[in-house]
């Protein structure tokens, strides 16, 4: 299905490492934006990747805010997951 998961062994308490790391990850979303892909999979999108959420979706995400926020006004349901308050 053109679905990949990947794991990327790093020192946690290596702040050089930690960097590439997340660099590397940054780069595999914008990979599979340009290539009109997604940067979620059958389980979501995971924290790691909420700012790669807007990249892919846009304005979209604005009104997946206000939604959250119309639903959820006290931001108690699951708070910075997914969408962050906007």
């Amino acid at each position: 299905d053109g679905n990949f998961h990947n794991t990327v062994f790093f020192d946690k308490d290596n702040d050089e490492e930690r960097a590439k790391c997340e660099h590397f990850i940054e780069w595999l979303a914008e990979l599979a934006i340009e290539l009109d892909g997604t940067v979620t999979g059958e389980h979501g999108i995971g924290q790691g990747k909420i700012a790669s959420l807007s990249s892919e979706l846009g304005a979209a995400t604005g009104i997946m805010s206000a939604i959250k926020a119309a639903l959820d006004p006290d931001n108690i349901m699951n708070p910075g997951k997914i969408i962050l308050p906007g």
